[in-house]
């Protein structure tokens, strides 16, 4: 197959930048970019107040073919002020989105890394999250999968952690972290005796991407590999649709207030995990992915 093939093998999301995760993600060429890099389409806001400036804000959107079907794609930058979100970042991927209920791709994939909204444009950012929220339901209602990929060095967090969650389906590694507040943001408000974000250890078990499997926030955990997202992917678009009906989101929100009624008095993921039934829940966090997914296969993903 030729997701399995050396041009894709061998090559870390985690360390990848952008660019490079589309590189190997998609069939080799197929990519062709919307406003590239002679467009310069830098944030005004940043400008006038003096701070740097990338020339495609911090996200590429285009067109490409994976294993030969037609997607839209979109992969934030999380080395350009960690991927945080604008007003032109925005209407890149809020445009891209609304472009997909038009030419009716196979799947539109998102490659996340962000911590959030920009605050040096925190009005124009907080309406950007909501104008690509609207945009991704629509492409979902028109019947257009949205398959969001998470797994680089800063996580999906803020605003961008809310439109994760609103994808039809989540692809994740271990190293991969999903939120709404991020460790650093939760230590400033409450304090490090409530979350210390220091402690690597306690973050990755509490956001990291093994335990959002366990509780159904993302659907699959992969090695830190872009071949294997690519799979990982690829098997995605042979499920069926999620259902977007009310009685769908009903019961999402039923298995929501279950899990608070479960799990709100646990002080620790590990305490969640015993709770699903795992024998020596200490020791998860230190298998491998397919060890872990052994471990694991036959608990029930909350949520899922």
């Amino acid at each position: 197959m030729s997701d399995l093939s050396g041009r894709h093998r061998g090559h870390s999301y985690y360390e990848a930048n952008a660019r490079g995760r589309i590189t190997h993600l998609l069939d080799a060429g197929s990519f062709r970019e919307i406003l590239g890099p002679t467009e310069r389409l830098t944030s005004p806001h940043l400008e006038l107040l003096g701070l740097p400036c990338a020339f495609d804000d911090g996200i590429v959107v285009g067109h490409g073919r994976i294993d030969g079907r037609q997607v839209l794609i979109a992969s934030q930058e999380g080395g350009f002020m960690g991927g945080a979100v604008g007003e032109v970042h925005g209407a890149k991927l809020t445009g891209l989105l609304e472009l997909a209920v038009q030419e009716r791709p196979a799947a539109v994939l998102l490659l996340l890394e962000s911590g959030g909204v920009r605050l040096h444009e925190a009005n124009a950012g907080l309406i950007a999250i909501s104008e690509i929220i609207r945009a991704l339901l629509a492409a979902r209602a028109a019947g257009i999968p949205v398959i969001g990929l998470i797994g680089g060095v800063y996580g999906c967090f803020g605003g961008m952690g809310i439109v994760a969650r609103c994808c039809d389906s989540l692809i994740i590694n271990e190293e991969g972290r999903l939120g709404l507040s991020g460790p650093d943001v939760i230590e400033t408000t409450m304090g490090v005796e409530e979350f210390d974000a220091a402690d690597r250890a306690l973050v990755w078990r509490t956001v990291g991407g093994k335990h959002r499997l366990l509780l159904g926030e993302v659907q699959r955990l992969v090695e830190d590999d872009i071949a294997a997202f690519r799979s990982a992917a690829l098997e995605t678009l042979e499920q069926p649709i999620q259902d977007l009906s009310l009685e769908a989101l009903e019961a999402e929100h039923q298995a929501l207030s279950a899990r608070l009624t479960d799990y709100g008095s646990c002080q620790d993921a590990t305490e969640i995990w015993s709770q699903l039934g795992l024998h020596d829940p200490l020791q998860l966090p230190l298998l491998d992915i397919q060890s872990f997914l052994k471990a694991t296969c036959k608990i029930g993903r909350e949520g899922a």
